[in-house]
Order: structure tokens, then sequence, then C-alpha cells
């Protein structure tokens, strides 16, 4: 059943962890969607003031999952998480327009970082449940993502509220972990 099932179809090596780095502007969904993922109460979440962990353990598999706030004053603290991280997750609110150029100069500079160099991305599109979200594909093309090209990337639109698409993305994300070596 989700996630769990396709790490246990993907497994690769007995015991083998999995670091997830969640990253995007505050008020994006990250937290509802770590929530989501761990199939937890989503009904009351409040603004991420640090980081958030879960960690899953099935089959072999143990997967931390690092949520870290996204506030302006907390961003220049992400650099202390992108050490062993095997895959970034960044999550945009796909209808708050009026942060797009915001959003996109955050994930460029994190796309410039050394310690993050070739990790798969994952872009969800979040907050596709509302009438006002702009269209996945349509992100990709005003964020430039085209342009990437020094690791594997994907666009996913979701709703972290009705975990509609954030299976499809978790789907990507095992599909293309590039495990680090130890």
């Amino acid at each position: 059943m989700g996630l769990l099932s396709i790490l246990r179809r993907l497994k690769q090596s007995p015991d083998h962890e999995v670091h997830l780095l969640l990253l995007g502007l505050d008020n994006a969904g990250k937290t509802t969607l770590l929530k989501q993922l761990a199939a937890e109460d989503i009904s009351h979440i409040t603004p991420t003031q640090g980081f958030n962990i879960k960690s899953i353990q099935s089959a072999g598999f143990k997967l931390n999952v690092w949520d870290i706030g996204g506030q302006r004053k907390i961003r220049p603290y992400w650099r202390n998480y992108f050490e062993n991280t095997d895959v970034l997750i960044y999550v945009i609110d796909s209808s708050d327009r009026k942060r797009f150029e915001e959003t996109s100069l955050e994930l460029a500079e994190l796309l410039e970082e050394e310690k993050l160099a070739a990790v798969p991305l994952l872009i969800f599109a979040n907050k596709q449940d509302l009438m006002t979200a702009t269209p996945a594909s349509e992100l990709a093309e005003s964020l430039n993502l085209h342009t990437i090209r020094d690791r594997m990337w994907q666009v996913q639109a979701c709703s972290a509220l009705t975990a509609e698409g954030v299976q499809d993305g978790m789907t990507w994300v095992c599909r293309n972990i590039k495990f680090r070596k130890k």
C-alpha cells in the first residue's frame, strides 16, 4: 500500500537509508505533504519554525524525510541539511503566482549548491485542488526547468490536502534515487 510498497519493490539492499530533503517557500504545503506521506492527521498544521523529521522503516528501508521551514529568515539554514541528500523535493504553492519569481530564485540557488550536485529533483506543484492553481506544465515553463541539465528532474501536479498526485511523485522519487557512496 502506497509509498512503502513501492520501496519494497525497489529495494536495492538491506537497511538502506534514503534521505529526502523537503524544501520550498513558507505556506507551500511541505508539512502537509510530509504528514500525508506518514499517513498522519493533516487537519491541524502550523507553520514550521525549524524542521520536522519523519522516519519510516519498512522492508529494509529507512526513509528519512527532512521538512525544513520556508520562512525567509530560516532559508539560510537550509544548507545545513544538504549533506547526504539522496533526493531533493521542492514544493511550490502553484496557486500563489505572486511568489513564482521568489520561489524560482530560491530553487535556482539550491541547484547551484555543490552538496546538491546531481541530486534528483522532484518539484511538487502543490495546491492543484484550488481553482487558481497554475498547471504543472505552465509552472515548469515559468521556472525555466527545461534548462536543468545536470540532474534528473520531474514536476508533479499534486494536492497535499487530498493526496492526489503525491503517490505519483513518490513513485518517481523511488525510481530516480541515486544512492550515495558510503
